[in-house]
């Protein structure tokens, strides 16, 4: 069992977390559900269910999208480019670079990240059987992007930035590995409201954590960082409100005050051109 107590236990715990994920994918079962309380398994091609056209995955194989446990399209929304170099951050099953790929064309590449080795294993498996090759899977973590200065045209993520206990340290490896003009559009889980009112108890839950709920920022508060990270035009459209838990956390429904959201949103954000 995970200390829970340090940011590096919390951290063990997702990667225990996914890996169970990905091996149910893998296997093409239903997730099972590691959150406390009253949790029920919820089957994994009913996550990516709303988030992507059928004409998207129709020719990707079942176990990425079985492994898509994301809040939203990054891939959709990020208007990629012929040529274009994208990396993913948190990359699980591939279904997001898969798509990049697609969309930058044999002239562009793209990366996934992941810290998991049975992520990166099934997400190599799902690109095998897709036959695209301007792809590649790097191991490592959101934290410390294995990737050098100016090396990316865009960073997307699917529900991903929020489960790090270091959010800033992502923010300014993602600030750092884009080229001047890059542009930061990913997919995540906010809050919106007065936070001071969500419940200690929730904020504290290190399972919440890996259900994309108790590491969430409220919105105002990530674009304050986005902007202290260096980039400009910071902004977040709202894709989702959840009346509980997101669909892929399996989790029961958090308890929120009333005038406290809990959101997926788009955010968006450039790093200067200068």
């Amino acid at each position: 069992m995970s200390d829970t107590t340090t940011d590096e236990g919390v951290r063990e715990l997702i990667r225990e977390h996914y890996a169970e994920r990905a091996v149910a994918a893998g296997q093409a079962q239903p997730c099972s559900c590691g959150c406390g309380g009253a949790a029920t398994a919820v089957p994994q091609d009913e996550m990516a269910r709303g988030l992507y056209a059928i004409d998207e995955t129709t020719d990707l194989p079942a176990e990425a999208v079985l492994a898509s446990l994301g809040c939203g399209n990054p891939t959709a929304l990020a208007d990629l480019r012929p040529g274009e170099v994208v990396l993913d951050l948190g990359s699980g099953g591939g279904i997001d670079v898969l798509l990049s790929a697609r969309r930058v064309g044999p002239a562009g590449k793209a990366y996934g990240l992941d810290m998991t080795d049975e992520m990166l294993a099934l997400a190599r498996e799902n690109q095998r059987k897709a036959g695209v090759g301007n792809v590649e899977f790097l191991k490592g973590e959101i934290e410390s992007l294995p990737l050098p200065d100016a090396s990316v045209d865009v960073i997307i993520s699917n529900c991903v930035i929020n489960l790090s206990t270091d959010k800033d340290r992502v923010l300014a490896e993602a600030f750092r590995v884009l080229r001047p003009g890059g542009r930061f559009a990913v997919s995540d889980i906010l809050f919106q409201g007065d936070m001071s009112r969500v419940p200690r108890s929730l904020l504290d839950d290190v399972e919440a954590w890996s259900g994309c709920i108790a590491g969430a920022l409220e919105e105002r508060d990530y674009l304050t960082r986005l902007r202290k990270a260096g980039f400009v035009d910071a902004g977040v459209e709202v894709t989702n409100v959840y009346e509980g838990a997101p669909e892929n956390s399996c989790c029961g429904a958090p308890a929120l005050p009333d005038g406290v959201s809990l959101i997926s949103g788009f955010v968006r954000a450039s790093k200067p051109k200068g």
